[in-house]
């Protein structure tokens, strides 16, 4: 069973949920209406949500067994905006 496969994709969702809207609500509302609490509230989460895709990045990847090349795909498409979205379709397929 792949328990921490399935909770690092769970994580990597909602990860990938907070990066959209830290980009396209919280910094237009910073930029374009001068509220800049919005970048500091959702950036703050953002970033504990990121800190966790980390750690259960590296929990999934002992459990599978992932080499070098799968976990620095895995780190990139964090940083990529929809990125973990298409992560989560690549981990599904390889289940």
């Amino acid at each position: 069973m792949d328990i921490k496969k399935e909770k690092f994709r769970k994580i990597a969702k909602i990860e990938g949920y907070s990066f959209l809207i830290l980009l396209f609500i919280a910094m237009p509302l910073k930029y374009v209406a001068g509220i800049l609490i919005a970048t500091k509230i959702v950036g703050m989460i953002h970033g504990a949500l990121w800190m966790g895709y980390l750690y259960m990045q590296y929990e999934a990847s002992n459990e599978q067994k992932w080499n070098i090349k799968f976990n620095i795909f895995t780190f990139l498409m964090s940083i990529i905006p929809f990125g973990t979205f298409y992560l989560d379709k690549k981990l599904k397929e390889s289940h």
